[in-house]
């Protein structure tokens, strides 16, 4: 069967408008990338869809940030140590309740110290409890103080702590800079001011010389006759020493060899009377001599006895 078109067809078919294209058309591919766009993000999402919150998260997470800002708050206006403080009370408080409160503390190794400035490095006081107590914390505390070399921190539940204690010696008197401060053996100064009962220790002057006073007074210590003439030792450009004796003499000693330097010079005082005589210094710098230097006054008084000499007579023609 043949179709063919009819005029009357063919009118009606132009009166038909042609579609325009507007503006929010868009053409075939920005279609396509907007389809898959719209496909990757509904694939992505969907599991974040099957997620289920969990019951009451939005009130965890509303106090989650109120503690933030609370945490912020304290920090920035310096209020931690207060709230650790009030944590600790608390804790303490409670525990006491339930019968770990400190009832007796045994202490021992203690002269220097006492049982309150013990008691305070450690940090406990009247309210403190036993279970509470962290003795790794107490005795680093402890230590920290200088008189105290070595501390042990123990705790005996319900209610008894021992704390035992090693202290350091007072070993000597050191000056620095015109300030004289108590020091021990290995060189720790124990306290900046001088209480009567440490006046009779050893004196030593000179930055570097509370380090080296253990090995210094232990050379002089072998020479008591020279030890108990000296009023302080002074180190001298961290090298040697110089002895200033109570009668106002100096004696600068060698580098090395002090032990025989010292010998030397005890040996001089015994025979001759040395240091007993109107000088103002003693030289042993030099292993081969002996330098003296006489005092001013002993010094005047022999020019005057060496002008007042008749001069020495030539001998006569022959």
């Amino acid at each position: 069967m043949r179709w063919t078109l009819r005029p009357a067809d063919a009118g009606a078919r132009a009166d038909v408008p042609r579609r325009r294209r507007t503006p929010s058309s868009r053409p075939p591919a920005e279609a396509g990338r907007l389809t898959r766009l719209r496909f990757s993000a509904a694939r992505w999402s969907a599991p974040l869809l099957e997620i289920r919150v969990p019951r009451f998260a939005g009130l965890a997470g509303a106090a989650l940030f109120l503690a933030s800002v609370g945490a912020y708050g304290a920090v920035k206006g310096d209020h931690v140590p207060a709230l650790v403080t009030a944590v600790k009370d608390a804790s303490d408080l409670a525990a006491n309740r339930m019968g770990f409160r400190i009832a007796t503390v045994s202490l021992s190794g203690q002269r220097q110290l006492g049982r309150d400035a013990i008691f305070a490095a450690a940090g406990v006081t009247a309210r403190s409890s036993l279970l509470f107590l962290d003795v790794a914390e107490a005795r680093r505390a402890l230590e920290a103080n200088p008189w105290i070399a070595e501390a042990t921190v123990r705790k005996l539940y319900p209610d008894r702590l021992l704390i035992t204690i090693k202290e350091r010696e007072a070993f000597a008197l050191w000056q620095l800079d015109g300030k004289v401060s108590v020091i021990a053996t290995d060189g720790t100064l124990l306290s900046e001011t001088v209480p009567p009962r440490f006046a009779t220790l050893p004196f030593v002057v000179g930055r570097g010389a509370a380090a080296k006073a253990k090995d210094f007074l232990g050379v002089l210590d072998r020479h008591p006759a020279i030890r108990d003439q000296v009023r302080a030792s002074i180190l001298v450009a961290d090298r040697r020493w110089n002895l200033r004796l109570k009668n106002g003499i100096d004696v600068r000693l060698p580098e090395d060899d002090l032990d025989a330097a010292l010998t030397l010079l005890a040996t001089l005082d015994r025979e001759r009377r040395l240091l007993s005589r109107d000088i103002a210094a003693v030289d042993l710098r030099l292993p081969d001599r002996v330098t003296v230097r006489l005092s001013e006054a002993a010094a005047a008084a022999r020019e005057e006895v060496l002008k007042a000499k008749p001069p020495k007579r030539k001998g006569s023609d022959a």
